[in-house]
């Protein structure tokens, strides 16, 4: 399973990367290669073009309504709807909270019953159901974040080289479902965008270096990797935090930066602050 961050900015676009916005990839025992985008926060859209055509998308999964990690579903509609050339395949695969289309069609001002499902297949997200996706099996987890219905997703890869979990966190302050979610993951792609001491007072919104290391440790994740950090959050600082509270290796996601997760260990026992999986740019 491979891992490319499209956008690691916290809450919206900063001057180097777009917001929240991940791919993760896996070739099947029969030789098809499957791509699921993970958010599509401002900004998002553009970036992910680069790394992949829209039609080879297998689907988009949303972790929660706000605009920092979907409303750059509005421009997939727009490409999808009005592409002169033609949309040859089935409307995308689209899983999110119950709002969703509600929300997308507020956008674009479609208030019909058909909205936007002759671009996207809608599918709503239920707390422990899981979804099959190709090589994937997603399983939503219910988190602590101000809006309805967040959710952490759990994604588990099964192919020929072995049994892979990812953890996407979504945002979420620390909370059971976050941990149940992580439990063992081979990567825990994590939220942190608040600082200790800086955003004491701000609780049941987002996580700190700390604490997203402290879920970490609790859920016994074998990599760490930090991300939605917005632009006053310093990498540094946050990455510190995390190694504070969680023994294992630990990193901040470089936009368009490409991660294999690995099924087993490798031979080598790297550095506590160098990531287990390989980065491949």
């Amino acid at each position: 399973m491979r891992l490319t961050i499209i956008g690691n900015s916290g809450s919206f676009p900063s001057p180097h990367s777009p917001a929240s916005c991940y791919m993760v990839t896996a070739t099947d025992d029969a030789g098809k290669t499957w791509r699921i985008v993970l958010d599509m926060g401002n900004g998002a859209f553009g970036v992910l073009q680069r790394h992949v055509d829209l039609k080879d998308v297998d689907a988009i999964l949303i972790s929660h309504l706000h605009p920092d990690h979907c409303i750059d579903l509005s421009g997939v509609h727009v490409a999808v709807k009005w592409d002169p050339r033609g949309w040859e395949k089935e409307p995308i695969p689209l899983y999110g909270p119950s709002t969703l289309h509600d929300y997308l069609r507020h956008t674009h001002g479609h208030y019909d019953e058909v909205g936007m499902s002759t671009e996207f297949n809608f599918h709503s997200w239920a707390h422990h159901e899981q979804v099959h996706i190709g090589p994937f099996t997603v399983t939503p987890f219910e988190v602590l974040h101000p809006t309805e219905e967040p959710y952490a997703m759990r994604i588990e890869c099964t192919t020929a080289e072995g049994k892979t979990v990812l953890t996407y966190s979504g945002d979420t302050d620390y909370c059971r479902g976050i941990v149940e979610a992580s439990q063992g993951a081979d990567l825990l792609l994590c939220e942190a965008a608040y600082q200790e001491g800086r955003d004491d007072a701000l609780r049941g919104i987002h996580l700190t270096g700390k604490r997203a290391g402290q879920v970490a440790e609790e859920a016994g994740v074998r990599n760490l990797l930090l991300t939605h950090l917005p632009v006053w959050t310093d990498p540094a600082t946050a990455l510190a935090e995390a190694q504070e509270t969680f023994s294992g290796p630990t990193g901040i996601a470089e936009v368009s930066a490409s991660y294999r997760v690995h099924p087993h260990p490798q031979p080598t026992n790297p550095p506590t602050t160098t990531l287990s999986v390989v980065q491949c740019h």
